[in-house]
């Protein structure tokens, strides 16, 4: 007994040492000097902290919020994504949106809902009584309006929300989908090829130069039902009615991708439009309004209402910096998604330092990735969730969150990377 106590008294002494070695080495750090940074260790085995600091303290996480919405899609969406809800009235299709973000995409080529409505011999009419939420998110900087991160939310998302910009050889501009050639005008405006959207409009301009070859850019067009419409006859050659109509639980379910396919997208690209989207589908799996705000409200106060540290979360990117967690508050979602998601999968969907996603040029990239992770950034903040592999085996739960800072994120990404790899070396 008196052998066991002196083992306990041993390894807490080394717990407390290791503790304060890491805490004055990120105290003396003079990369996170001016920083408002807090760390979170986790041993995910022996479900005990291995560091903290500042913790506690609240920050913007930006795109690690992906990391909630990851979370609140394990738990409520199955395999595969639901795209479209219908019902059969005599010689009519009556269908809504779910918030499937696949459909039409141009990179992820997903044809579903396109072929069921296409096959259907009866008169198609489109609803969106099931869709109460916003185009935006709260708190999206209305400046980013044209920029492809800052995609429109809507039911029944075509083409990602996005019309595409391509520069052809003959150095002539591609356009898709072809339904906005013309809401396009050339005029000479700056030196660099660049299209602009109308703030108010779907009409896009482009400098009176030629595109060149190689050039592509997304931009996202103004949402609407009534676009959503024109679209769908337009690219089905059919015609399409818009109807004021509530589908009840009665209706039935057409599926597209695979959920997994979209995760890995989501977190390996950061990408925002199907953060945003996933949690319309939460919604839709609950049998609730397409509404982002509400859906979020709700989730608060059930899947995440262990939390240590109540958030505030807005939005499922993160785009918005009215979202607030703490370290702690992602270490815990990690242990969440690690107790439901098995590590072979789960280190395949997130990206890895060195190998993959938005960490492939972050860290070694000669031997075998020991970092899994989530960054998020936008200008003077960078944060790193996600998984840690040490030399010896242990596997740690980690949230490195860094905010207000004026120094380059590259430097400070560099240094979150350098104190995990001494991490990693020594543990």
């Amino acid at each position: 007994m008196k052998l066991l106590l002196v083992f306990a008294i041993v390894g807490l002494q080394f717990s407390c040492s290791t503790q304060r070695k890491l805490v004055k080495a990120l105290q003396s750090d003079k990369v996170f000097s001016q920083n408002h940074t807090g760390v979170m260790l986790y041993d995910i085995a022996e479900k005990k902290n291995v560091l903290e600091y500042n913790a506690e303290r609240y920050f913007m996480p930006a795109s690690n919020a992906k990391l909630v919405t990851f979370y609140i899609a394990l738990k409520t969406l199955p395999d595969s994504i639901p795209a479209l809800r219908y019902v059969v009235k005599n010689d009519s299709l009556i269908f809504c949106g779910t918030g499937d973000p696949a459909g039409l995409h141009p990179d992820l080529k997903n044809t579903k809902v396109y072929d069921f409505l296409k096959s259907r011999q009866e008169k198609l009419f489109y609803t969106e009584d099931s869709f109460t939420g916003s185009s935006f998110g709260e708190g999206w900087a209305w400046d980013d309006y044209n920029d492809y991160y800052s995609t429109e939310i809507s039911p029944l998302p075509l083409y990602s929300n996005i019309v595409r910009f391509s520069g052809k050889p003959d150095k002539n501009l591609l356009i898709e989908p072809g339904f906005f050639k013309d809401k396009t005008y050339s005029w000479s405006h700056g030196k660099d090829f660049e299209v602009k959207r109308d703030v108010g409009s779907n009409l896009f301009s482009f400098p009176n130069t030629p595109a060149k070859a190689g050039f592509v850019q997304d931009v996202p067009f103004k949402t609407s039902s009534d676009l959503t419409t024109a679209l769908l006859k337009d690219t089905l050659r059919k015609e399409v009615s818009l109807i004021n109509y509530t589908l009840d639980n009665q209706a039935k379910t057409v599926y597209s991708l695979r959920a997994d396919s979209l995760y890995k997208r989501m977190l390996h690209l950061s990408d925002n439009f199907i953060a945003e989207h996933l949690i319309l589908l939460a919604a839709n799996a609950q049998g609730k309004a397409l509404n982002s705000s509400e859906m979020i409200t709700v989730l608060k106060k059930t899947l995440l209402s262990d939390l240590p540290d109540a958030p505030r979360w807005v939005d499922g990117s993160g785009l918005s910096r009215y979202n607030l967690f703490t370290p702690r508050d992602f270490v815990k979602i990690l242990e969440k998604i690690h107790e439901i998601v098995p590590e072979e999968r789960l280190y395949d969907l997130l990206p890895a330092a060195g190998v993959s996603g938005t960490l492939k040029n972050v860290g070694e990239n000669g031997g075998k990735p020991f970092i899994f992770a989530k960054s998020g950034s936008f200008s003077n903040n960078y944060n790193l969730s996600g998984f840690l592999i040490t030399r010896s085996g242990k596997t740690f739960a980690f949230s490195m969150m860094n905010n207000n800072f004026m120094k380059s994120i590259s430097e400070v990404r560099k240094e979150v990377i350098r104190f995990l790899t001494e991490v990693h070396e020594k543990y």
